[in-house]
C-alpha cells in the first residue's frame, strides 16, 4: 500500500537506499554528468546515511531499502527478463545476449555496474566499465513520485540516470507488495498523437520537481531536469484521475545548476511553514520564479499566471510562513541553499530533518521558536523526540560527506505512506 497526500503528514513508511558499491566505483570523469561535487568517501557516506536511517527507525518510521525490494522483485524470472529487455538500449553488444544467471547477480550488475577488466591504462568511463554504476541511486526522491494512492514514474533527464527509472518501473510492476499500485502516469509512454515529442524534446520529469502539498494541490517545477512537455503530460494524466488533485502549481525555475529541482528551493516544514530559498521562490528580484496554475477539473488545461508560488498557494488555502534557508544574510542564503538548507524531509507536521552543516538555517529556525536537536543526541538517548509532539523540532543530521553528492534529506528519501493531515 502507498498513500501520500502531503509533504508533512506523519511519516509511516519511507523508501531509501544506502550508498553501496556504486559509490565506491564512481570515478572523477563521471562527476559532471552525475552532478556530484566530488567523488565520495563511501565508508563515511554510509555511516552518515546509516545514522539518518537509524534516526527514522528510532522515531517509529518503517525504513524500506529499495535494494531489498529490487532483490525480491528479481527473484521472479519474468521480472528479470522484462528488466533486461528494458535495459537493452544501454547495454554493450557483447552483454545483450548474456543476461545474469540469477536475481542477485542481476542486482549487482544493474546497480553496481560491470567492469571491463581492462588493464591497458585507459582512464575514461568506457575504458573501465562495460556498464557504468548508478551512484545517484541513493537519491530515491527522483525515480518515482507517490501521489495519493498511486505512482507517477519519472523520465530522467540524463542518460546516466535513465536506468534508475527503469528499476522503479520493475519494482512497481513485479514486486508482490507494490504491483497493484495504480500507475497514474508514465511519461515514457507516448500518448496517442504525441509521439512526435519523443525525440530531441522528449518529456523529462524527475521526482525532486514534484511536491504533493495537499490532497488538492501538487506543485511541479520546470527546471534544469523537468521540462514543459512533461508537465503538460502530467497535467493531462492527473486530470484523468478520479482521486487526483484539483490544482497543479507550475513553478518556472531559473536554469541554474544550484536549482536543479524544485525541492532545492522549497520544501514544506509544517502545516503553515516552509523552508525556502527566498530570492527564487519568495522574492521579487531578478531570479524570482513565476508560478502558473492549472485547474485539473477544467476543460482547458492551459496554465494561468499566478505571480509567486506563495501567493498562489495562499489563494488555495495553503498559506505558508517562509523560513529562509541561511536566515536573513544573502551570503548565508546562497551558501546554504547550495548545501540543501531548503531541502528538508518532514517526519510529521513541524518535525523536520536538516543537514547539520546548515548552521545559519538552524539558527533561523531557533530564532523562530523551533527546538534544534542533533540527531546524535536522539540516537544516544540524550534527547527525546516524538512524532506526536505538538511543538516544532529540527533534527540535525551529520552531513560532512553525503552532502557532497548534491542532495539533502528530502532528496535521499521517498515517502511511501504518510498519515492524512
Amino acid at each position: 500500500m502507498v498513500h501520500v497526500t502531503s509533504e508533512i503528514g506523519r511519516l509511516r513508511r519511507v523508501l531509501v537506499h544506502e550508498p553501496g558499491a556504486e559509490i565506491d566505483r564512481m570515478v572523477p570523469p563521471m562527476m559532471e554528468e552525475l552532478l556530484f561535487d566530488d567523488i565520495l568517501f563511501g565508508e563515511r557516506a554510509r555511516d552518515e546515511h546509516g545514522r539518518f536511517r537509524r534516526l527514522l527507525q528510532v522515531l517509529g518510521v518503517e525504513v524500506v531499502e529499495v535494494a531489498d525490494l529490487l532483490a525480491e522483485t528479481l527473484a521472479s524470472p519474468k521480472a528479470r527478463s522484462w528488466l533486461w529487455r528494458m535495459l537493452l538500449p544501454q547495454l554493450p553488444p557483447g552483454l545483450r545476449d548474456a543476461p545474469p544467471a540469477d536475481g542477485d547477480e542481476m542486482l549487482e550488475v544493474v546497480v553496481g555496474g560491470l567492469l571491463t577488466g581492462a588493464t591497458d591504462g585507459g582512464i575514461e568511463v568506457g575504458d573501465l566499465f562495460r556498464l557504468p554504476p548508478l551512484p545517484n541511486w541513493c537519491f530515491q526522491r527522483d525515480p518515482q513520485v507517490i501521489v495519493g494512492p498511486g505512482v507517477v514514474f519519472s523520465a530522467m533527464a540524463t542518460p546516466a540516470r535513465w536506468r534508475e527509472g527503469i528499476l522503479a518501473r520493475a519494482i512497481f510492476r513485479f514486486h508482490p507488495e507494490l504491483a497493484a499500485t495504480p500507475v497514474l502516469h508514465d511519461p515514457m509512454r507516448p500518448e496517442p498523437g504525441m509521439e512526435h515529442v519523443f525525440g530531441l524534446h522528449r518529456p523529462r520529469l524527475e521526482g525532486g520537481d514534484v511536491l504533493v502539498l495537499s490532497p488538492e494541490i501538487v506543485a511541479v517545477g520546470v527546471s534544469e531536469r523537468t521540462n514543459s512537455h512533461a508537465v503538460d503530460a502530467l497535467a493531462r494524466a492527473l486530470a484523468r484521475s478520479e482521486r487526483g488533485p484539483r490544482w497543479l502549481e507550475v513553478v518556472q525555475l531559473p536554469r541554474r545548476r544550484a536549482y536543479m529541482h524544485l525541492d532545492t528551493v522549497f520544501t514544506p516544514a509544517d502545516r503553515d511553514a516552509a523552508l525556502v530559498f527566498a530570492p527564487v521562490v519568495w522574492g521579487d528580484g531578478p531570479q524570482a520564479a513565476d508560478a502558473y496554475e492549472i485547474d485539473l477539473h477544467a476543460d482547458d488545461l492551459g496554465p494561468r499566471h499566478r505571480g509567486r508560488l506563495g501567493d498562489a498557494l495562499a489563494e488555495r488555502g495553503l498559506g505558508l510562513e517562509p523560513i529562509p534557508c541561511g536566515g536573513a544574510d544573502p551570503i548565508d542564503q546562497l551558501r546554504e541553499q547550495w548545501t540543501d538548507g531548503a531541502n528538508t524531509l518532514a517526519l510529521a507536521p513541524g518535525i523536520i530533518t536538516l543537514y547539520d552543516r546548515n548552521v545559519a538555517t538552524a539558527s533561523e529556525l531557533d530564532r523562530r521558536g523551533w527546538r534544534v536537536v542533533a540527531a546524535e543526541d536522539v540516537l544516544l538517548g540524550r534527547a527525546e523526540v516524538s512524532l506526536d509532539d505538538d511543538g516544532r523540532t529540527c533534527l540535525l543530521l551529520p552531513s560532512h560527506e553525503i552532502s557532497r553528492a548534491r542532495g539533502g534529506p528530502h532528496c535521499l528519501s521517498h515517502p511511501l505512506e504518510r498519515d492524512e493531515i
